[in-house]
């Protein structure tokens, strides 16, 4: 049998473990400190948009004209390539036996020619043979008849056999243009992005999610902003623009503008997920900065801010054009 105080001491120290619970619990969590400041906007009004570097040339994905096995890589990742230099080259066995085969054909066509040509000239020597005797009575009608007959025969054969042998060696060109096709060469002056294929690997044709290489020119960086179609109205293309890392609003720059792409898109998120609804439309600007300015990579994300005025600015900003454009059209 318990002792008469054991219930008042387990309810007592019941009470003060509640007590100290409470006290603990109401006692403020400490704030998380960032891991890097968010930027700051240069400008008492503007614009703020997510931007994303590429190519100077935009990031042109590599594609193969035929498929094949991959025989050889001739770039890797950050080299640099001229227009028309060599990435990468297919499987090309088949197509060069089809080219030697092609060869022996324009070869045997080529002996033709010359057979043709031989027979055209020994028929032409007897009939220039026979049209020199003045004496007529020396030869019949139908024996010069015969030699000249001879002699049109034989230059048919030689423009058949002539015109077998251009068949040939354009058969010959066509096998070379395939095997030359195997090899994908870069299509402007560009440093390689990314390589996605080995040696060995199956190289398909058509529109791939990852491609097989990609290219783009990086001596200027541009950032493709996405405004928000509720921001749209107030972009002005002279405005000055600035952006800065994401992670280090330290690292920033003054952004040139390069272009508008007139047509509102539904934004494009970075999450990779095919079923995710996107219900925002953005406004695509590219602007450009020097790649020495910033440590950038293409495909890095960027805090972009344009200058842009006030709600109340923006709408003074526009009625001077709508003027403008009601007297065009009076």
């Amino acid at each position: 049998m318990l002792p008469k105080y054991t219930i008042p001491v387990i309810a007592a120290a019941g009470f003060a473990f509640a007590v100290y619970s409470v006290a603990v619990g109401a006692k403020p969590a400490p704030v998380s400190q960032h891991l890097a400041e968010p930027a700051k906007a240069p400008f008492s009004s503007y614009i703020a948009a997510a931007g994303i570097i590429e190519a100077k040339t935009n990031n042109i994905n590599i594609g193969t004209p035929v498929a094949g096995i991959v025989k050889r890589i001739f770039v890797k990742w950050g080299d640099k390539v001229r227009a028309g230099g060599a990435l990468f080259a297919l499987d090309d066995r088949e197509l060069a036996a089809e080219l030697g085969v092609r060869m022996s054909e324009l070869a045997r066509a080529k002996a033709v020619v010359s057979e043709a040509g031989a027979i055209l000239a020994d028929v032409k020597s007897q009939l220039d043979i026979v049209e020199g005797i003045t004496d007529r009575r020396a030869i019949s009608v139908d024996d010069l008849e015969r030699r000249r007959n001879a002699v049109l025969i034989a230059r048919a054969k030689l423009d058949s056999a002539g015109a077998q042998a251009e068949a040939a060696a354009a058969m010959v060109r066509a096998a070379q243009t395939n095997i030359d096709r195997l090899t994908v060469r870069s299509p402007v002056d560009a440093e390689v992005l990314q390589v996605n294929i080995r040696p060995g690997e199956y190289a398909q044709t058509g529109f791939l999610a990852t491609p097989l290489m990609m290219i783009g020119n990086v001596d200027n960086l541009h950032v493709r902003v996405d405004i928000d179609e509720n921001d749209a109205w107030r972009f002005l293309g002279d405005a000055r623009a600035a952006a800065s890392l994401r992670g280090n609003r330290d690292y920033k720059a003054s952004l040139s503008f390069v272009r508008v792409e007139p047509f509102v898109l539904p934004k494009r998120s970075l999450t990779g997920d095919s079923t995710e609804r996107v219900d925002t439309r953005v406004l695509q600007v590219i602007y450009s900065f020097r790649r020495g300015d910033l440590p950038a990579y293409v495909g890095q994300q960027m805090d972009v801010f344009i200058e842009a005025p006030s709600a109340a600015g923006a709408a003074q900003t526009q009625r001077p054009l709508k003027d403008a454009e009601k007297g065009k059209e009076s």
